[in-house]
């Protein structure tokens, strides 16, 4: 078993009393692993109909199902569903924020500090394609992931930004109608999972990250629409990280105020603080608390704000001059006849050769992008060639032509892994040129045919090894 810190089994004594030993015990448990299902692809019971895995469900999270120790070593993360964006793995109490921040389609959402991606798919795939994410991660290592991570939702309306929260604040005052901050944290929560985090909390402390935190809970206060909501959240369970962070917030800005989210029997209740007023500490008990020896998860906080609404007529307002839409080029316009895809909640945009879809108007400012909204591809010598992200944003009913394989196909596999395949046997509408490739109805990437030979287009970065 994993030793922990001395001073930190010290705080969780202080924070747990006669539960301590309860909780340590949970060490010696097996790590629990979940899925969530992709809401912008499939229904609860379509997922059910063709889960390869035992369903067992979350029971605090729809769309979100336990992954068993015999199920890992078949390992979902290579199952052609994962590579078809049906699922994303996480771990189960970590799919609790993103579960109960409430985004409805049309909705402007944050997700601050987004990396790699476990709340931010979900948030987008909330939206059903209406409204737009703006994902942002300061590190842009770990941004790539979570822009893979997003494209593999097959969403279109989302954008990725690796910038200081700071420009962010300066570009969208009071600007979003759904904020969440998973902020870094000490990941005491991470510990039974990755025992090398109790190395790195000796290195550095929950006194580090506090001050991380009060400063991103204020950026986040600040870009948020009065009556708009925002949720807190961390892996960790230290008074100073999570209840600390909020009582800040509640002082520092009166406009805002803790929601109840939405209740499960398994959640535990925020702690009052010690010296601060009696409304704070109330609204400091409407935090919720996860721990893993009452709920069958590694541990989490999150707390649902809201800030008051006040007189819109004094909120000052900036229009972004409508930019006229470009006419696609002729290659474009041919490739697109093979598609009936909805462009109705955004515009198209060409950055040199590369052609992209914008969510809304698309008027944007200026910050550094990694992505902006859906990428549908690359015009090469007078020629289109569509991208991985677009085809994942495709479906069988969205596409002229398509090869349809079956999970249990070995040619499925071989595409996965970047190989030509002969489909000489199936019959696509087209005989020749372009085709969606689809696992089970739902799409994979794009494939050229010819003669019954299909010459592979899956994306390389993202290939089976």
């Amino acid at each position: 078993m994993i030793n922990l810190p001395e001073e930190y089994e010290k705080e969780m004594r202080g924070l747990l009393g006669a539960e301590f030993e309860e909780y340590k015990k949970t060490y010696e448990q097996p790590v629990r692993q979940g899925l969530r299902f992709n809401p912008y692809k499939l229904t609860k019971s379509v997922w059910e109909n063709i889960m390869p895995f035992e369903k067992e469900q979350i029971p605090w999270v729809e769309n979100g199902y336990y992954v068993h120790a015999e199920e890992k070593e078949e390992n979902p993360a290579r199952h052609p569903y994962y590579f078809a964006g049906l699922y994303y793995l996480q771990e189960p109490s970590a799919m609790t924020p993103a579960s109960r921040l409430e985004v409805q389609p049309y909705d402007k959402v944050l997700d601050l500090c987004a990396a790699p991606g476990g709340k931010a798919t979900e948030l987008v795939c909330r939206l059903q394609g209406k409204g737009f994410l703006l994902a942002n991660d300061l590190s842009n290592s770990r941004a790539k992931a979570l822009l893979k991570n997003l494209e593999l939702t097959g969403a279109p309306n989302f954008y990725v930004t690796s910038e200081k929260p700071a420009k962010l604040v300066n570009n969208f005052p009071e600007f979003f109608d759904k904020i969440l901050i998973d902020a870094p944290c000490s990941g005491e929560g991470m510990f039974h999972k990755e025992p090398k985090m109790a190395e790195y909390w000796l290195e550095k402390s929950p006194e580090y990250y506090a001050e991380i935190q009060k400063e991103l809970i204020i950026q986040g206060a600040q870009m948020l629409k009065p009556g708009g909501k925002m949720l807190y959240s961390t892996c960790t369970f230290s008074k100073k990280e999570n209840e600390e962070t909020i009582a800040y917030l509640l002082e520092k800005c009166e406009d805002m105020e803790v929601l109840a989210p939405l209740e499960y029997e398994g959640f535990s209740e925020g702690f009052s603080l010690e010296g601060k007023s009696e409304e704070i500490c109330r609204q400091l008990k409407k935090c919720v608390r996860i721990f893993p020896h009452k709920m069958a998860g590694e541990g989490h906080f999150l707390a649902l704000i809201q800030k008051k609404e006040k007189n819109r007529d004094n909120i000052q307002k900036k229009k972004a001059a409508a930019k006229k839409e470009e006419k696609p080029d002729a290659c474009v316009e041919e490739f697109l006849k093979l598609v009936s895809f909805d462009f109705s909640n955004g515009k198209m945009k060409k950055e040199k050769d590369k052609l992209y879809f914008l969510p809304g108007d698309g008027n944007m400012p200026k910050l550094r992008y990694l992505r902006t909204g859906l990428y549908l591809g690359e015009i090469r010598k007078n020629r289109f060639e569509p991208s991985q992200a677009f085809a994942m944003a495709l479906s069988p009913d969205t596409f002229t032509s398509c090869i349809m394989l079956s999970s249990k196909d070995i040619r499925t596999v071989k595409y996965l892994k970047g190989e030509t395949i002969d489909v000489s046997d199936l019959k696509p509408i087209g005989e020749k040129g372009w085709q969606l490739v689809c696992v089970d109805g739902f799409s994979l990437g794009f494939g050229k045919l010819d003669k019954g030979i299909l010459k592979n287009k899956y994306y390389a970065g993202w290939r089976m090894q």
